[in-house]
């Protein structure tokens, strides 16, 4: 089965990157955009033939992210798991 994870820095933490990208898209005449925020998408497959189900899918990717994936003091993170 495959899952992404979606890393984003907490809302109430600043985002340098995410304002800096702001501030480029209003140079760039796209003033539209705004509260844009910085994150990262990890994708991976999970070994179906270990006979794992969603459930323990999403439970071992949010050990992961706890433990690995995501800097849990300044960032938060979901989970996605496609069949």
């Amino acid at each position: 089965m495959k899952a992404r994870v979606f890393v984003t820095v907490r809302k109430d933490v600043l985002d340098p990157q995410g304002k800096a990208v702001e501030r480029a898209l209003h140079q760039s005449g796209f003033s539209a955009a705004g509260n844009v925020r910085i994150g990262k998408v990890i994708e991976m497959n999970l070994d179906a033939t270990r006979g794992l189900t969603p459930q323990q899918a999403e439970a071992e990717l949010k050990k992961m992210c706890e433990k690995f994936l995501a800097n849990t003091v300044i960032e938060d993170y979901r989970v996605e798991i496609e069949p």
